[in-house]
Protein backbone atom coordinates (compact mmCIF):
# COMPACT_ATOMS: atom_id res chain seq x y z
CA UNK A 1 0.00 0.00 0.00
CA UNK A 2 1.19 3.54 -0.64
CA UNK A 3 2.45 5.78 2.12
CA UNK A 4 0.65 8.98 3.08
CA UNK A 5 2.89 11.15 0.89
CA UNK A 6 2.32 8.88 -2.14
CA UNK A 7 -1.42 9.38 -2.47
CA UNK A 8 -2.49 10.21 -6.00
CA UNK A 9 -4.48 13.39 -6.49
CA UNK A 10 -7.42 12.42 -8.66
CA UNK A 11 -8.59 14.58 -11.58
CA UNK A 12 -11.95 15.32 -9.98
CA UNK A 13 -13.00 16.90 -6.74
CA UNK A 14 -15.35 15.76 -4.03
CA UNK A 15 -18.04 17.56 -2.06
CA UNK A 16 -17.36 21.25 -1.49
CA UNK A 17 -14.69 21.06 -4.22
CA UNK A 18 -12.32 19.21 -1.88
CA UNK A 19 -9.53 17.15 -3.48
CA UNK A 20 -9.92 13.39 -3.86
CA UNK A 21 -6.99 11.01 -3.46
CA UNK A 22 -6.30 7.42 -4.42
CA UNK A 23 -4.19 5.10 -2.31
CA UNK A 24 -2.94 2.13 -4.31
CA UNK A 25 0.25 0.54 -5.55
CA UNK A 26 -1.53 -0.78 -8.63
CA UNK A 27 -1.05 1.73 -11.44
CA UNK A 28 -3.02 -0.61 -13.71
CA UNK A 29 -6.01 -0.90 -11.38
CA UNK A 30 -9.46 0.27 -12.42
CA UNK A 31 -9.36 3.61 -10.54
CA UNK A 32 -5.84 4.41 -11.72
CA UNK A 33 -6.81 3.75 -15.34
CA UNK A 34 -10.01 5.76 -14.93
CA UNK A 35 -8.02 8.69 -13.54
CA UNK A 36 -5.50 8.40 -16.40
CA UNK A 37 -8.29 8.44 -18.98
CA UNK A 38 -10.01 11.44 -17.40
CA UNK A 39 -6.71 13.33 -17.20
CA UNK A 40 -6.09 12.59 -20.86
CA UNK A 41 -9.53 13.93 -21.82
CA UNK A 42 -9.02 17.03 -19.66
CA UNK A 43 -5.72 17.79 -21.41
CA UNK A 44 -7.28 17.26 -24.85
CA UNK A 45 -10.15 19.58 -23.91
CA UNK A 46 -7.68 22.22 -22.71
CA UNK A 47 -5.76 22.06 -25.99
CA UNK A 48 -8.96 22.41 -28.01
CA UNK A 49 -10.18 25.27 -25.82
CA UNK A 50 -6.86 27.08 -26.17
CA UNK A 51 -7.08 26.81 -29.94
CA UNK A 52 -10.65 28.09 -29.86
CA UNK A 53 -9.69 30.97 -27.54
CA UNK A 54 -6.77 31.98 -29.75
CA UNK A 55 -9.02 32.07 -32.79
CA UNK A 56 -11.92 33.78 -31.01
CA UNK A 57 -9.85 36.53 -29.43
CA UNK A 58 -8.65 37.66 -32.85
CA UNK A 59 -12.29 38.20 -33.87
CA UNK A 60 -13.02 41.91 -33.51
CA UNK A 61 -16.78 41.20 -33.46
CA UNK A 62 -16.57 38.98 -30.37
CA UNK A 63 -19.14 40.18 -27.85
CA UNK A 64 -18.73 40.67 -24.11
CA UNK A 65 -20.92 37.66 -23.30
CA UNK A 66 -18.80 35.47 -25.58
CA UNK A 67 -15.61 36.69 -23.91
CA UNK A 68 -17.07 36.03 -20.46
CA UNK A 69 -18.13 32.50 -21.45
CA UNK A 70 -14.71 31.85 -22.94
CA UNK A 71 -13.01 33.12 -19.78
CA UNK A 72 -15.21 30.88 -17.63
CA UNK A 73 -14.40 27.83 -19.78
CA UNK A 74 -10.68 28.67 -19.76
CA UNK A 75 -10.68 29.06 -15.97
CA UNK A 76 -12.33 25.65 -15.53
CA UNK A 77 -9.92 24.04 -17.93
CA UNK A 78 -6.94 25.67 -16.24
CA UNK A 79 -8.15 24.31 -12.89
CA UNK A 80 -8.28 20.80 -14.39
CA UNK A 81 -4.85 21.08 -16.02
CA UNK A 82 -3.28 22.39 -12.81
CA UNK A 83 -4.76 19.44 -10.91
CA UNK A 84 -3.25 17.06 -13.48
CA UNK A 85 0.12 18.85 -13.29
CA UNK A 86 0.06 18.74 -9.49
CA UNK A 87 -0.81 15.06 -9.50
CA UNK A 88 1.79 14.18 -12.13
CA UNK A 89 4.43 16.34 -10.48
CA UNK A 90 3.87 14.50 -7.23
CA UNK A 91 4.06 11.13 -8.98
CA UNK A 92 7.37 12.16 -10.53
CA UNK A 93 8.75 13.16 -7.12
CA UNK A 94 7.93 9.81 -5.48
CA UNK A 95 8.72 7.55 -8.42
CA UNK A 96 12.10 5.99 -8.83
CA UNK A 97 14.04 7.30 -11.84
CA UNK A 98 13.79 5.08 -14.88
CA UNK A 99 16.94 3.80 -16.51
CA UNK A 100 17.49 4.93 -20.05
Amino acid sequence: MTTQNELRLLPWSGPDDKPCYLSTDDRNGYMSRLADNIESEQLKTAAELLKQATESLSDEHLGLEDVQLLAKELAGSLRDVLRVATSRGHLLEVSEPQRI
